[in-house]
């Protein structure tokens, strides 16, 4: 099983990042995919989570209306479109996989997480 990230990096506030996150080794259409962040001194947060069964997507109040997350079967990827970024948006953003919709990590650090699959994250910076 592998997920890898890519698309972080800097960005200034107001602008968009496209977040990626190629899967393999597992029935990707069968999972629940997620984006999680651990913002600096902040607890790990669930941003996006989106059903491949059908069951859509969901976000974050903090990013609703301003992130996209969306999937690609045919080439197991999922993604994080982020739009109007700002500061608080600063955090290593992690992709993971989930068979099990509504369950969360519950975890402070987002590494320490053990429900279902992850990628080692990637950072993402935002200056105002």
């Amino acid at each position: 099983v592998q997920l890898v990230e890519s698309g972080g990096g800097f960005a200034q506030a107001g602008e968009p990042l496209r977040l990626s996150c190629a899967a393999s080794g597992f029935a990707f259409s069968a999972y629940t995919m997620k984006y999680y962040r651990q913002p600096p001194g902040k607890a790990c947060e669930l941003v996006a989570a989106i059903n491949n069964n059908g069951g859509g997507a969901s976000y974050a109040d903090s990013v609703k209306g301003r992130f996209t997350i969306s999937t690609d079967n045919a080439k197991n990827t999922v993604y994080l479109q982020a739009d109007s970024l700002e500061p608080g948006d600063t955090a290593k953003y992690y992709c993971s996989a989930d068979v099990i919709p509504g369950r969360q990590c519950p975890n402070y650090v987002c590494d320490q997480c053990r429900y279902g699959y992850w990628g080692p994250g990637i950072q993402v910076t935002v200056s105002s």
